[in-house]
C-alpha cells in the first residue's frame, strides 16, 4: 500500500472519542428523571388497573353469591272449575209403570195367551178363567130380573086402574095408595135385579184377564188347570206381573251436600257395565222433597228414555248428574299443599316473596284437588314447595311449562 492509500484510509475511520462532540450533564440527568417518572406513573396504573378490576370480581361473586342462596321456585296458576261440577252416584233402575195383575173372579184358568218376554197392547187378552157358578149366577139374576119387571109392569098397571076408577069414586082412596105404592116398591125391586146383574155380569167380564197397558210381561205364576181364587190375592200369587219399560225410572239417593242443587230438570247420564262406553241421557224429573233421617241423602228419580227396550228394570247402574256449582272453586296440583300443625296451607309468591295461604278443599281428584277458598285464579301457587318454607321469604320464580 503507497502513503497516499494509507492516508486515505485513516481518512475514513471514526474520530476517537475525545474527539466527539459531548452531551450536557443537566439534559441527561431530566431525561433519567421523565423515564422514571413514566415508568412509576405506567406501574401505578397498572397497579390500578388491576385492583378495580379485582374489586369488580369480588363485586360480581358477592352478587352472585346472594343470588344464588335466594331459592327457585316452580309455581303454577290455579284453574278454575266449570259452572257445573259431576257427581257419580248407584241407581236402581225401574219400570216407569210396574203392576201385579191379579183374578177378579173365581175359577179354573182355562188357557193363558202371553208368556213372559211378551211386548202387549192395552186391552189385550191375557189369560181366560172358567167359572160356571158365576155363570149361572148371572143367568139367575137375568131371570130374577124378568120376574121383578113383570111384577112392576102389573103393578103399574093395577096403580092406573085404581087410578081412574078413583076419579069415579068406584074404589076407595086406600085402594089406590096402595097400588100405587106397590108399583113404586116393584119399581124399586126391578133398579135392585138390574144392579145385581150389572155386578154379575162384570165378575163374568173378568174371567177374561185383559193387559191394562201397553208393556212386557215379566212373571206367569199361572197355568192351564190351575186354581184361582179372587178372594186370596197374597204377594207373588199374582197371575202376571206386567212393566211399562219406553221410559224408566232411576232412583238415586243423592248426598245432603249436594241436595239444594238435585232439582228437577238436572241433566245427567248412565253409564252400565253391559254397555262399555255409552251413555244413556236422563234428567231429573222430581225429588222427594225431604232428607232421609238414616242416610242423610235425597231421594232423586231420573227419568232415561228407553225406546228401544234395551235397558232393563231391576238393572244398576251409576248415574252422573251434572250438578250445579254455586262455589267459585280452582282446582290446583296436589303436590302443592302444606300439612301444617296450624292447618292446610297452600304456599303462593307475591311480590317476590312467598305467603302461606289456609284453603278450604272440595273434591279431590287424585293428582289434583278443588280449593273452595283460600286463592284464586291470579295466584301464583308453588309447587312441591319445601317443607322449611315460611312466609315472607324472598324466592325466584319460574313458570311451569304447560303455562309458561
Amino acid at each position: 500500500m503507497t502513503v497516499e492509500e494509507q492516508q486515505k484510509a485513516e481518512s475514513n475511520l471514526p474520530a476517537p472519542a475525545a474527539q466527539q462532540p459531548a452531551v450536557p450533564p443537566k439534559k441527561t440527568a431530566r431525561g433519567l428523571m421523565i423515564l422514571t417518572l413514566v415508568a412509576a406513573l405506567a406501574l401505578a396504573v397498572a397497579i390500578s388497573g388491576g385492583l378495580i378490576a379485582r374489586a369488580h370480581a369480588n363485586s360480581a361473586l358477592q352478587k352472585q353469591t346472594l343470588s344464588d342462596a335466594i331459592p327457585t321456585v316452580l309455581v303454577v296458576r290455579p284453574q278454575r272449575t266449570s259452572g257445573a261440577e259431576e257427581i257419580v252416584l248407584p241407581g236402581n233402575m225401574q219400570a216407569f209403570i210396574d203392576t201385579p195383575i191379579w183374578a177378579r173372579s173365581s175359577g179354573y184358568l182355562k188357557a193363558w195367551y202371553v208368556d213372559i218376554g211378551a211386548h202387549v197392547k192395552q186391552g189385550q187378552l191375557l189369560a181366560l178363567i172358567e167359572s160356571p157358578e158365576v155363570d149361572q149366577q148371572l143367568q139367575q139374576a137375568k131371570e130374577d130380573l124378568n120376574t121383578a119387571q113383570a111384577n112392576l109392569k102389573l103393578s103399574q098397571i093395577t096403580a092406573e086402574r085404581y087410578t081412574n076408577l078413583f076419579k069415579t069414586d068406584s074404589v076407595a082412596k086406600q085402594d089406590v095408595d096402595n097400588a100405587v105404592q106397590d108399583a113404586e116398591a116393584k119399581a124399586a125391586t126391578v133398579k135392585s135385579a138390574q144392579a145385581n146383574v150389572s155386578r154379575l155380569q162384570q165378575m163374568v167380564d173378568y174371567e177374561k184377564v185383559y193387559a191394562p197397558f201397553d208393556g212386557v210381561i215379566t212373571v206367569r205364576n199361572v197355568d192351564v188347570g190351575a186354581l184361582v181364587d179372587a178372594d186370596t190375592n197374597t204377594a207373588g200369587k199374582e197371575l202376571f206381573h206386567l212393566a211399562s219399560t219406553n221410559t224408566l225410572r232411576v232412583y238415586v239417593n243423592v248426598p245432603e251436600a249436594y241436595s239444594r242443587s238435585a232439582m228437577p230438570g238436572v241433566t245427567g247420564y248412565l253409564t252400565l257395565n253391559e254397555f262399555p262406553g255409552r251413555q244413556f241421557r236422563g234428567k231429573i224429573v222430581r225429588n222427594a222433597d225431604a232428607i232421609d233421617m238414616n242416610s242423610r241423602t235425597l231421594l232423586v228419580e231420573v227419568d232415561v228414555p228407553n225406546p228401544t227396550g234395551e235397558l232393563l228394570p231391576g238393572s244398576y247402574a251409576s248415574v252422573h248428574l251434572k250438578i250445579p256449582s254455586k262455589i267459585q272453586a280452582v282446582v290446583i296440583p296436589a303436590n302443592a299443599l302444606l300439612f301444617r300443625s296450624e292447618g292446610l296451607r297452600v304456599a303462593v309468591v307475591k311480590d317476590g316473596r312467598t305467603a302461606l295461604q289456609p284453603v278450604i278443599l272440595g273434591r279431590d281428584f287424585g293428582d289434583k284437588v278443588e280449593v273452595l277458598s283460600g286463592i284464586n285464579v291470579t295466584d301464583a301457587v308453588i309447587v312441591n314447595p319445601s317443607d322449611s318454607i315460611v312466609s315472607g321469604q324472598q324466592v325466584n320464580i319460574t313458570m311451569s311449562g304447560s303455562q309458561a
